[in-house]
């Protein structure tokens, strides 16, 4: 389990988690606008809530809502664990 202050992708959380997003790593413009959409955004606060029994995909929570994303997306998401 990752501690308070560690800098890491989003994928490498454990439930429960919570940590404030850093930066989208992602290349493809159309994958990133559209978690950008979503809310995926610089300084938000998100929470990993589930995730499914083979690792993937990974419900996270943020502003409110629920979100299911593939590991592969939240793999490219650098976040700093705040609890």
């Amino acid at each position: 389990m990752r501690k308070f202050g560690d800098i890491c992708k989003l994928s490498d959380l454990k439930v429960g988690q919570k940590a404030k997003i850093l930066s989208l790593n992602i290349e493809k413009d159309s994958l990133k606008k559209h978690l950008l959409d979503m809310g995926l955004t610089t300084k938000t606060i998100v929470k990993i809530k589930k995730i499914a029994p083979m690792g993937d995909p990974i419900d996270i929570e943020l502003r409110g809502y629920e979100l299911v994303l593939r590991k592969c997306d939240l793999n490219q998401i650098e976040v700093e664990v705040i609890k």
